[in-house]
């Protein structure tokens, strides 16, 4: 079983707590999350970001122990789940995702960059 197979039914299962599909806010936290409207859930996301922030930056002064790696990978997860929220609440799914990390695979990660800022100097150009 592939992890986007993980991914996928994830995504099933946040898709059908949505209020739309008869989420119930009351028994469900996605439900919750996504009836409070997206400030809700990335306001979520900014928290889990600077979580594993932190988390990572507690291996770099304690060293790599088990625990704090531990810590890190639940941060990830964390972040993670609640960046599916965001994607599920905007029509999206991972297989988007996955699809545009394998759209860059074995392109630089500078060249990558720079034809973002190029992309994004045009589009305000216009």
């Amino acid at each position: 079983m592939s992890s986007i197979d993980s991914l996928q039914r994830l995504a099933h299962i946040i898709e059908s707590r949505k209020p739309a599909n008869g989420g119930d806010a009351g028994q469900s936290y996605v439900a919750r999350l996504l009836q409070k409207g997206p400030d809700a859930f990335l306001k979520k996301i900014g928290e889990e970001a600077t979580e594993t922030v932190m988390a990572a930056k507690d291996i770099d002064c304690g060293g790599g122990t088990p625990a704090l790696k531990g810590k890190l990978v639940g941060e990830v997860a964390d972040l993670w789940f609640h960046s599916m929220i965001a994607l599920a609440h905007y029509g999206l799914s991972p297989a988007d995702v996955v699809a545009e990390l394998e759209r860059r695979e074995g392109t630089s990660g500078i060249e990558e960059k720079a034809l973002r800022k190029a992309l994004h100097r045009e589009a305000n150009d216009s």
